[in-house]
This record gives structure tokens, C-alpha cells and sequence, in this order.
């Protein structure tokens, strides 16, 4: 049987019974980072006295879990097969869905237990009464590719949750300024842990409030943008001042068009 199994995002005093009590009889421990794993379960047998049955430690991370999951045969799972990532809830921006889609469609047993997961806190966290939310992840880096997910996750509708790393909010906390300057914005710093703060505004505002806070870890959740409906047309898209080949990549989501094609229609329009 397989159990995926959420860990603490800061506070190890978050972790649960079921959880102590599916760590005690593993077989064997899938882990994103057999290290950080490790150094948990230490934590864990020192603060609640937990006994691991000898268990076998294998990596599995984003870069080796699909060709890990293909080498699989069903009889693996005969044994108890525990998956954590190093903070929070598998398949959360960290490996585990594959494993899930595998169980499912060789007919074996598994379970998820819920847990720790700094999307749904700090979306709880933010106030935003809008009840709907989309959950983006990281946005690419640069260029247009993070143009066009930004212009999608400030646009569509809903309440929107981000990571961003702390080398990269002051330029999110930039763009989202000059996109939708009057947006407001919640930023959760460290969820969970000692330094945990909360920050409410706009993103001009929230900028000049970081200038000496931006180390550590963070969640962006921003307001649903006004007078939009639950899901972007193709008019929506082309109203937006953004530059063609961004405006196709949108589009291509939304219609499953090929975005090349759809790029060379907006030129010959």
C-alpha cells in the first residue's frame, strides 16, 4: 500500500498521529530528499518517541519520479510505501501525482492524509472573501513566458495564490504594481515558523515595506480581480496591453489551439 503523507512547512508540532503512526510501520520511505527525511523522522524520535521499523530510504524527486514510477512492477507496493516531499502536502509543487495515477491504474491500494500546506493557509490567512481560488505555483523566471502567466494570474477572476522566491518578489511585488496597481495583495512570510508574518496591501506599498524583509519564504495571494467572469475569453486576452506572442500563449490555454498558429492568426488579424 502506498501512503502519501504531508510533514510539517515550519512547526514540527504540526505533524499528526496518523502520520507518527504510518511512519512506525514503513517499509520503505519514497522521499523527495532522503536527507531532509531523515533529519524529520531524528526530530520526531526525540520530541514523541517514535520507532521506525528499519525502513529503506529511496530518492524520489521531480527530476527521477517518472522514470522511477516506469521501472515500478505492482508487487513494490506489497510492503508499506511511505512518499514525502520535505515540507507540506505531496503533489503540492513537489512530486507524488504520478505515483497516485500509478496505484490507480494498476489497482492498488493507497491513502493521503491531509496536513500542513501553505496554499490553503495562506489563502485562509489573506481574508479575500472571494471563496474561489487558483493555485499557480512558481511563474516562470523571466521573459514572456512570466509575462503572460503573470497578466493570467492577476486576470481571471478568481482570488490567486503564488510562491516566489525571496530573490524574486521584489520584482513580482514590480510587475504586479505596474499591471494592477490598486490590486490588493496578502503576503505570508515563513508559515508555521517563528518568523511568520502577515502583510496587507497594494503592491507599491508592500515593495517599500520589504526593502529589509525579503529574506525566507513566501506566499503571495492576490485579490480577485474586479468586473471579470470566472474564466478569460479571447476578447479579454486581446484587450490586455501585452504583446502579441504572449497574448497567443494565453489564448492557447484556453482553446487548446496550437499557440504557434495561433500567434501567426493574431499577426494576420
Amino acid at each position: 500500500m502506498l501512503s502519501l503523507v504531508p510533514t510539517p512547512i515550519g512547526n514540527i508540532a504540526d505533524v499528526s498521529l496518523r502520520s507518527l503512526e504510518i511512519f512506525s510501520q514503513a517499509d520503505v520511505f519514497l522521499c523527495e530528499d532522503t536527507r531532509v527525511t531523515k533529519k524529520l523522522l531524528h526530530f520526531l524520535k526525540e520530541r514523541y518517541a517514535l520507532v521506525l521499523n528499519d525502513p529503506q530510504f529511496i530518492s524520489l524527486h521531480s527530476h527521477n519520479e517518472a522514470e522511477f514510477v516506469t521501472s515500478l512492477t505492482p508487487d513494490f507496493f506489497d510492503r508499506n510505501i511511505v512518499y514525502v516531499s520535505d515540507a507540506g502536502m505531496p503533489g503540492i509543487s513537489d512530486p507524488g501525482q504520478i505515483l497516485v495515477r500509478y496505484c490507480i491504474d494498476n489497482s492498488i491500494a493507497y491513502d493521503i492524509l491531509p496536513g500542513a500546506n501553505a496554499v490553503l493557509s495562506a489563502f485562509v490567512a489573506s481574508g479575500f472573501v472571494q471563496t474561489k481560488m487558483l493555485f499557480f505555483g512558481f511563474l516562470p523566471h523571466k521573459g514572456n513566458d512570466r509575462s503572460s502567466a503573470l497578466q493570467e494570474a492577476l486576470f481571471n477572476g478568481y482570488t490567486t495564490v503564488l510562491y516566489e522566491s525571496p530573490k524574486r518578489l521584489d520584482k513580482l511585488l514590480s510587475e504586479i504594481a505596474i499591471a494592477a496597481p490598486e490590486r490588493k495583495v496578502f503576503l505570508a512570510k515563513e508559515i508555521t515558523k517563528k518568523y511568520q508574518r502577515f502583510h496587507h496591501g497594494i503592491a507599491s506599498e508592500l515593495a517599500h515595506q520589504m526593502e529589509n524583509e525579503i529574506r525566507g519564504e513566501w506566499v503571495v495571494v492576490i485579490e480577485a480581480s474586479e468586473g471579470k467572469s470566472a474564466s478569460l475569453s479571447e476578447q479579454d486576452i486581446l484587450a490586455l496591453d501585452i504583446p502579441k506572442k504572449a497574448a497567443s500563449k494565453l489564448i492557447s490555454k484556453i482553446t487548446g489551439e496550437n499557440p504557434k498558429e495561433c500567434y501567426q492568426r493574431l499577426l494576420n488579424s
